[in-house]
């Protein structure tokens, strides 16, 4: 962390620390201490937590944009891309089993607290969301697109759910496994664009 400036330290140990302890339950203490400086050094940075906590949906949202376009970048083929997202929940089996999905938590989290970045980190299922349609659509599934979408979002949230409510890793590696069977009845073959 010591290439980062002292404001993006602050940016990445708030969003590991959102997710981990929840954004109401991380106090600026919390965070001053994890980047090991000083509150008013810390204040220097951020005057608010709201300031943080936007400065953490925005840093989400451009590295989900960014693995998205890698994903468009490395794979050519939609159906490809699309286990991609699936494989999200075995890449970040461990950590979801322990603290669920960074972006279903957050968003679950602000929502009960009616805090007003409820629509800012919604932008994340947007986001996610919105690249599923564009591949189901590349696939000539347009019509049914958006429902797909929907559908695998739904999926990826819900094994993300009771995996950590079970504490059970190997819940979602069955999950996923049930989620590429799908995907292979839906798309039985790849469709290169």
């Amino acid at each position: 962390m010591t290439d980062l400036s002292t404001s993006q330290q602050i940016v990445q140990v708030a969003d590991e620390l959102f997710y981990q302890n929840g954004f109401a339950q991380t106090s600026f203490a919390d965070i001053a201490k994890a980047v090991r400086i000083s509150r008013g050094n810390f204040y220097y940075h951020f005057k608010t937590k709201d300031q943080i906590l936007k400065a953490v949906i925005d840093l989400r949202l451009n590295r989900t944009k960014q693995m998205l376009d890698d994903w468009e970048q490395d794979f050519p083929d939609p159906k490809h891309r699309i286990s991609q997202f699936i494989g999200i929940l075995i890449m970040n089996r461990a950590k979801i089993t322990r603290y669920g999905c960074p972006v279903g938590t957050l968003c679950t989290e602000l929502s009960k607290l009616e805090h007003s970045a409820q629509n800012d980190a919604n932008l994340l299922f947007d986001l996610f969301r919105d690249w599923l349609v564009r591949q189901f659509s590349a696939v000539g599934l347009s019509e049914d697109a958006p429902d797909l979408a929907m559908r695998l979002l739904a999926q990826s949230q819900g094994v993300a759910t009771l995996a950590q409510a079970y504490q059970d890793e190997a819940f979602i590696n069955r999950e996923v496994q049930q989620m590429n069977i799908w995907l292979d009845h839906l798309l039985p073959q790849p469709i290169i664009t």
